[in-house]
């Protein structure tokens, strides 16, 4: 310590029975200061004063090639419909490259829900047009995207309807449920062990809304929607048997099995209610 002379002369003779000398005192209380100032300084902070990872701070999404709505609700766990309102988007939902989504829906209007209402049509792949583009450019396109032509009248898109009432669930595919759902630890869904190449089939009636490989970690993915309040999703098939679009009767073959290259036979299956991952067991009927 500079400028502090912490030596044994300032030390009574303890065989004389004298004290400490108050220099002596003084250089003791000193040096433990400091070392009490140094530890403190190298502790790292508590969990509570960090700042969260960035993932948990996401609240908004740039639209890139090849994005839905209903991929985009799917990734960030959002309710499809909230998620259009929140953006002010209506049917067939186009959405464009380079297009910012606002992710919070808390402030959204409500959506009315209703089993037996018409399901709306698949959300549009994003435009490589850019949100910079010309009003009139914009209208030009939504009536291609209604007519199937910029040279015929604008019309409302047909609206294909979905089975009314409580679902009949069944399961995509044979085979033994080797994980199950587990909010607490984040996995969402079931995983099916089957056989290779093995038919999956539809775990009830509905419109396939998405039907691609664009979003990370589910290899070779459908996503059917039921209702208005119920999606399920079939992910690492090998080959996909359906198209965006497609209404499906329960039962029917959407896909093989296949696509995960360390679990060939291996099916995530997961339901989402509003968006939502729910337990699939509490919806299927015991095998």
């Amino acid at each position: 310590m500079a400028g502090i002379n912490c030596d044994t002369q300032g030390v009574a003779d303890m065989a004389d029975g004298k004290l400490l000398s108050v220099r002596a005192l003084w250089c003791l209380v000193v040096v433990l200061t400091a070392a009490m100032l140094f530890a403190c300084g190298h502790n790292p902070a508590p969990v509570s004063s960090r700042q969260p990872p960035p993932d948990e701070r996401i609240n908004y999404h740039l639209v890139v090639s090849g994005d839905t709505l209903f991929a985009i609700a799917w990734r960030y766990e959002k309710d499809m419909l909230s998620l259009a309102r929140a953006n002010n988007l209506v049917p067939p939902y186009k959405i464009l490259v380079g297009q910012r989504l606002t992710l919070n829906t808390l402030n959204a209007p409500p959506v009315r829900r209703s089993v037996a209402k018409p399901a709306p049509v698949p959300g549009q792949r994003a435009d490589t047009t850019t949100p910079g583009s010309s009003k009139k450019a914009h209208d030009t396109d939504r009536a291609a995207i209604a007519t199937g032509s910029t040279n015929k009248p604008k019309a409302t898109p047909k609206r294909k309807h979905l089975p009314a009432g409580k679902l009949k669930w069944r399961w995509p595919v044979k085979g033994a449920v080797t994980r199950q759902y587990d909010a607490g630890r984040v996995f969402k869904g079931l995983n099916i062990q089957s056989v290779s190449g093995r038919s999956v089939s539809a775990a009830a009636p509905g419109t396939v809304v998405y039907a691609g490989s664009g979003l990370r970690g589910y290899g070779k993915l459908i996503i059917i929607k039921h209702n208005d309040i119920y999606l399920s999703a079939y992910a690492h098939n090998r080959i996909l048997s359906v198209r965006e679009g497609d209404t499906l009767k329960g039962g029917a073959e959407i896909a093989k099995i296949g696509g995960d290259p360390n679990n060939s036979g291996r099916l995530y299956f997961e339901i989402r209610k509003n968006g939502i991952p729910v337990d699939p067991l509490r919806l299927m009927p015991r095998q």
